[in-house]
C-alpha cells in the first residue's frame, strides 16, 4: 500500500533524484523554459514552487545560497520574482509537446510564469576552447579591454552507411 507516502522514485536513489532536480531547477531559472518527461515535470513543479517563495522571504539571501550560485540568486530575486507579481503558487506552466520516439513518454515544456522575455544568462568559464555543439566550437580569447569571441566550423563527419541484406524468397 501506498498511504502517506510523497514523491515519485523516476528510477534513481536519493542522491541522483537530488541532482537531477537541482540541475533542473537550476536550468529552468537559467533558461525560463525546459523539454522534460511529464514525470519529471510533475516531480519538479513543487520544488520550484517551493524556492520562488523561500525567494519572497525575508532572509532569502542566506537561504538561497544553499541552493544556487550568486548569478542564479540575483536572477531569481531581481529578474524573475517581479515578473510573478503578488502570486502565491502555481509559478509555472507545463504544455505538451508529443511524445518520445523510442521509449513513448509525453514530453512537456516546462516554463516560468511571465518569464517569456527572460534572457539565458551568458558567463565563460575559461579563457580556453569551449564547445557549444558538436559541429562548432568557440574558441575566447582575452583582448586589453574586451573578449572576442571567435567561431570556428568543427569537421563534419561522413555519416555510416550500413548494408541491408534482404532474402528474397
Amino acid at each position: 500500500m501506498r498511504h502517506r507516502v510523497y514523491g515519485k522514485k523516476l528510477g534513481r536513489n536519493k542522491n541522483e533524484r537530488t541532482a537531477l532536480f537541482k540541475s533542473l531547477v537550476q536550468e529552468l531559472l537559467l533558461h525560463g523554459t525546459i523539454t522534460t518527461s511529464q514525470a519529471k515535470a510533475k516531480a519538479l513543479k513543487g520544488q520550484v514552487d517551493k524556492i520562488i517563495t523561500l525567494a519572497k522571504s525575508k532572509n532569502s539571501k542566506r537561504l538561497l545560497s544553499a541552493y544556487f550560485a550568486k548569478d542564479l540568486q540575483d536572477r531569481l530575486v531581481k529578474e524573475i520574482l517581479p515578473k510573478l507579481g503578488s502570486r502565491t503558487s502555481g509559478y509555472t506552466s507545463m504544455i505538451r509537446m508529443g511524445v518520445q520516439v523510442g521509449d513513448n513518454t509525453t514530453v512537456v515544456k516546462m516554463s516560468l510564469i511571465g518569464a517569456e522575455q527572460l534572457k539565458p544568462i551568458e558567463k565563460v568559464t575559461s579563457n580556453k576552447i569551449q564547445v557549444t555543439n558538436k559541429k562548432e566550437t568557440k574558441e575566447v580569447k582575452k583582448t586589453s579591454e574586451k573578449k572576442a569571441v571567435v567561431t570556428k566550423k568543427a569537421p563534419s563527419r561522413k555519416p555510416t552507411v550500413r548494408n541491408k541484406v534482404v532474402n528474397k524468397k
